[in-house]
């Protein structure tokens, strides 16, 4: 563990506790089964950075309100949802180091307990009696299901642009996080340029994770990342490493990064061999350096607020993006 995470950590140790009893106690299913399910996604190790991510929004905005916490649960219902979606859909059989849900309670159980999430995270939403962020929330649940359409039909498309995987990593990941900030702004009921400032914060750190992690499915190995290294490659998937060695790729190499990526059943020596040729055409360096910018971006937007120990968390929070293995 970095030192930073035992930082970032140690600042929102008591709010963690209070998220982690939120979301039990939010959940409130009429099935065990919905229980179950629910919490095996919800309770299987997840970092909690959305819910933190809008509680110190709220604060850095001055809210005092006492209802942060369980405001902030909407942010992880809805993320747990989309794994639970996700990982049927790529027919991914680990997700943070276990067994994924739909494997163990089967597709239709994963399919509407991630309905059921939604709807659980739009009825907090209401709670705040703001609907500006029941707007919101209603905005990501639509912008995530787009952005998982984007990413199905660009499933090994090899001439899929910057632009677009840009497009789709704003749409399913960068989103929800932004959103996360937004709502703290709101509830706070910050002037616009705060909120504004949060906006550009949640975007452009959201944008940061995402990339950091597509680099991981290259850089990591299966204990750290919690499931099988090489999944995005053997999905179809074309994340930003990849679309730049493309891009750079001399006639031979492109054509054996092609024939690795349209063999779903490629060789552990296949996959060496791809990830070489990442960072041998530039492709690992360059990501790193457009998720660093993005930090940046994200960081530079916090100028306005005052210094203080909130702030402080949340730049620390964006640097973490480039340092965590997992």
């Amino acid at each position: 563990m970095t030192d930073l995470k035992w930082k970032i950590l140690a600042a929102v140790q008591d709010d963690l506790v209070r998220v982690e009893k939120a979301l039990a106690d939010n959940l409130d299913p009429y099935l065990d089964l919905v229980g179950k399910t629910a919490g095996h996604i919800l309770f299987s190790g997840g970092k909690r950075l959305r819910p933190l991510l809008m509680i110190l929004s709220a604060r850095l905005c001055g809210y005092n309100g006492g209802k942060e916490i369980d405001y902030s649960t909407i942010f992880e219902y809805l993320h747990a949802a989309t794994l639970l979606h996700d990982d049927l859909v790529d027919g991914a059989a680990v997700r943070r180091g276990r067994q994924a849900a739909h494997t163990v309670y089967g597709n239709s159980t994963a399919v509407l307990v991630g309905d059921f999430l939604l709807a659980r995270g739009l009825s907090i939403a209401s709670r705040t009696g703001k609907i500006e962020v029941i707007d919101i929330i209603a905005g990501i649940t639509e912008n995530m299901s787009q952005g998982e359409i984007h990413q199905l039909l660009a499933k090994q498309n090899l001439e899929l642009t910057e632009e677009e995987y840009l497009e789709v990593i704003r749409r399913k990941t960068a989103v929800l996080i932004q959103g996360a900030c937004r709502v703290g702004a709101l509830v706070a009921d910050a002037p616009a340029q705060e909120e504004r400032a949060l906006s550009a914060f949640g975007y452009n750190a959201g944008v940061a994770f995402q990339m950091a992690d597509d680099l991981l499915d290259y850089t990591a190995d299966s204990k750290e990342l919690g499931k099988k290294v090489g999944a995005d490659l053997r999905e179809g998937k074309l994340t930003l490493p990849v679309i730049h060695a493309l891009k750079n790729a001399s006639g031979p190499e492109r054509s054996e990064m092609e024939r690795i990526i349209l063999d779903k059943d490629f060789s552990e020596a296949d996959f060496d061999t791809f990830v070489e040729m990442l960072k041998r055409l530039g492709g690992i360096e360059y990501t790193i350096q457009r998720a660093a910018g993005h930090v940046r971006k994200a960081k530079q937007a916090l100028d306005i607020f005052v210094p203080g120990p909130v702030k402080d968390i949340l730049a620390d929070i964006a640097d973490y993006a480039l340092v965590r293995k997992h």
